[in-house]
């Protein structure tokens, strides 16, 4: 927005928070960049504060540009003449909610993309104002797909922003057509993350890539009461192993295989609990799981 020459009068983000060992108030990336740029920064710890209404009042801004941020009450996007718009990591009306990439990807879809839209009363229900896609590789982590849509978002608002200010864009009801799904795609907590190792490796692969780099599948290796908690981050669906769902297979002590409920996948990176994440050639010259399965059903990690 800067580069194109907009006016920004201010960047609204969140206080300042503790970090690190010294615990010290560290500013977000956003407050950074916007300091950098000379711009006016406003951090309300609480969004309906009057005095952050009368600041907003008093700047009177044209349009308002929402990302990756807090639901907005009505008397913040209500206020500019031109319309508070958001940036959603969907093709709305699919995934609304707060992991959209996450969900996506999980879900095995092929394409996704970005929307802006204009913010009502709803969560994500607004009125569209533009998108754009792009296909999802069946090998691609959420990561992966994150910083591409990252750079699609940038680019879609500054498109917005300009359509609003020539009076150029109309704005469009989100449409679900008869018979349609609609995924949706809720906040991911610990449970969420655990694999199912009855499932398909399809199913499970997806997970997997769909959890990266965070908050990374969970499972669990156990072997007479021994246990070992894993993230895994990423897999190969693989037909090398036919056997009970869990069940390991390594070879030539450098592939680490496990079988699903239909088919297998390879993990090729994954994390121990404790230490660095690292190739699964990395894990297997440091560790002996001989004797080990995956847990069907682990517990949640902590790590």
């Amino acid at each position: 927005m800067t580069e194109k020459g907009y006016c920004i009068p201010a960047v609204v983000t969140v206080t300042d928070k503790p970090a690190g060992r010294g615990r010290k108030l560290t500013p977000s990336p956003v407050k950074e960049f916007a300091l950098s740029e000379g711009l006016r920064v406003l951090q309300p710890e609480k969004l309906r504060e009057p005095s952050f209404i009368n600041t907003l009042r008093e700047i009177n801004a044209d349009i308002v540009v929402v990302v990756a941020f807090r639901m907005l009450p009505d008397e913040v996007w209500s206020l500019p003449p031109m319309g508070t718009f958001n940036l959603h990591a969907s093709l709305l009306p699919q995934y609304r909610g707060a992991a959209p990439i996450n969900h996506a990807v999980m879900n095995g879809e092929t394409k996704t993309g970005v929307t802006t839209f204009l913010i009502d009363h709803e969560i994500d229900t607004g009125k569209i104002l533009l998108s754009a896609e792009t296909a999802i590789d069946p090998q691609e982590t959420a990561g992966e797909v994150h910083d591409r849509l990252m750079e699609m978002g940038a680019a879609l608002v500054t498109e917005t922003v300009r359509g609003l200010a020539e009076k150029s864009l109309k704005a469009v009801p989100q449409v679900i057509p008869a018979g349609t799904t609609v995924h949706a795609a809720p906040k991911i907590f610990p449970a969420d993350t655990l694999i199912t190792w009855e499932d398909s490796s399809q199913n499970i692969h997806n997970k997997i890539r769909g959890l990266s780099p965070w908050p990374g599948a969970a499972t669990v290796l156990s072997s007479a009461g021994d246990e070992m908690k894993l993230k895994l981050f990423r897999s190969i669906i693989s037909d090398d192993i036919s056997a009970e769902p869990g069940t390991l297979l390594v070879k030539d002590n450098r592939q680490l295989f496990i079988a699903c409920g239909k088919g297998s996948v390879e993990i090729t990176e994954l994390q121990p609990e404790g230490r660095r994440r690292m190739t699964s050639a990395e894990f297997l010259r440091g560790k002996n799981i001989q004797g080990f399965r995956a847990l069907p059903e682990p517990k949640p990690l902590s790590y």
